[in-house]
């Protein structure tokens, strides 16, 4: 690998990305369509195409939520199945958004989609306040330590902008937030029908003197909790160049900072070593935080293979094989002590025996209930776990790529279940 001899500073891109959650007809992709629609970040022929469909159904106004459900059984039914993910941009910000569906059969879906989001926006409808399905979104986003939540109170249109109706359904969220242990919750009174506060400032709403959802999003700092977070980085591959004998493990920094002249230890070995180059395909690095995808250069000559994980000296993660893990049933097949499954961490893959189940995470009530004998599709409960080759995680609470983990059918390849070590949902009381 060729190198420039003078090193760059890590330039960071200003990209966020969110998932929208909420219950079944709260208006979710309508809310996602009109961003994309208000921000111009669709094209004329789709916009046509949802011109027609909408006349097609006799609707007096566009049908925005068309541009997310893109599935046919989804515009069949009038509801959003799948994840939908959407990408779009203002002059200030980049976007990835996730629309996550509202049934509670769907419940897997909405792991899918909030499992890398940096912010999460949670709708509710005006008329109805805080439902069942709102409290099992918030525990799931609480549960993925989703860092950021926006309360948007859709439909406010439909209850005559009535300032004390969406006071009170704030203070009944704040409480449910509180328990989960969100610290802080932006609540936007919208209209995503009309576009009331989502783009553009309402007329309808003095008494509102907050941002628009859009003007949130762009400012909020997108800086994420890993960054903070001591270094670590998974190697996805080694690299090498006999002609000028290089050698580097690329891969994605996982959390935290890492510059040449750090100290580091390569897991599950043990070995310490110091880091000598930060290269890129532009050329070498002054340093690179969490999300930054390098190839590092070591002092030492050390055996290093795909799955190896790098780690700051100092503060490195755990090496164990005995992990106590949440983990989120995703499988039509039920998950029973003593299956036999892998286990895909980063970049290794290894072996794993299901242990003793735990409790089950409740999402009508919010609350721990008695350990079930099977885990069912959707259910969320703590996990025993026995790998048979040594792992080096964090709780999912401190580092979240180190801190999780799929579980894979062996026969098949499926994906079966979504794993955070540790218990990353602590329910006040």
């Amino acid at each position: 690998m060729k190198t420039q001899s003078t090193a760059r500073p890590c330039k960071q891109v200003a990209l966020l990305r969110f998932a929208t959650a909420g219950s079944v007809d709260d208006g979710k992709s309508t809310l996602v369509g009109r961003l994309l629609y208000d921000t111009k970040s669709v094209l004329a022929d789709q916009i046509e195409a949802v011109q027609r469909a909408s006349v097609d159904r006799g609707l007096a106004t566009p049908d925005l939520s068309l541009l997310v459900d893109g599935l046919r059984a989804e515009r069949e039914q009038g509801i959003t199945i799948d994840v939908a993910y959407r990408y779009f941009s203002t002059p200030t910000r980049e976007f990835v958004l996730a629309d996550t569906p509202g049934h509670v059969q769907y419940t897997r879906n909405t792991v899918t989609g909030a499992s890398t989001a940096e912010l999460a926006v949670l709708l509710v409808d005006a008329r109805h306040g805080v439902v069942e399905q709102t409290r099992r979104h918030a525990a799931v986003l609480a549960l993925l330590r989703v860092p950021r939540l926006v309360l948007c109170i859709n439909k406010i249109d439909l209850v005559g902008y009535d300032e004390a109706v969406l006071t009170a359904i704030g203070k009944d969220f704040a409480e449910l937030a509180r328990s989960l242990g969100f610290e802080s919750v932006v609540t936007i009174p919208v209209s995503a029908l009309v576009g009331d506060n989502v783009v553009e400032r309402s007329a309808h709403t003095p008494w509102y003197d907050g941002p628009t959802l859009l003007g949130h999003l762009e400012s909020v700092p997108v800086t994420p909790p890993e960054a903070d977070a001591p270094f670590r980085m998974p190697v996805q591959y080694v690299i090498r160049e006999h002609a000028s004998d290089y050698r580097g493990y690329a891969g994605q920094v996982a959390s935290g900072t890492v510059r040449p002249g750090d100290e580091v230890v390569v897991l599950p070995g043990g070995t310490r070593t110091t880091v000598t180059g930060v290269d890129t395909a532009d050329g070498p690095l002054e340093q690179a935080g969490a999300g930054r995808s390098v190839t590092i250069r070591l002092a030492d000559d050390i055996d290093i293979a795909r799955g190896d994980v790098l780690a700051a000296a100092g503060t490195p993660p755990r090496v164990t094989n005995e992990l106590d893990a949440t983990l989120c049933w995703l499988s039509d097949k039920a998950l029973r002590p003593g299956a036999r499954l892998l286990l895909k961490h980063g970049a290794r893959t290894t072996q794993v025996i299901v242990g003793v189940l735990g409790d089950r995470l409740d999402t009508d009530t919010v609350s721990w209930a008695d350990a079930p004998e099977q885990l069912a599709i959707n259910d969320i409960a703590r996990v025993s776990l026995r790998t048979a080759d040594p792992l080096p995680v964090d709780d999912y609470a401190d580092i979240r790529a180190t801190g999780s983990f799929l579980l894979i059918d062996p026969p098949t390849g499926n994906t079966l279940a979504a794993g955070l070590v540790g218990t990353p949902l602590t329910l006040a009381g």
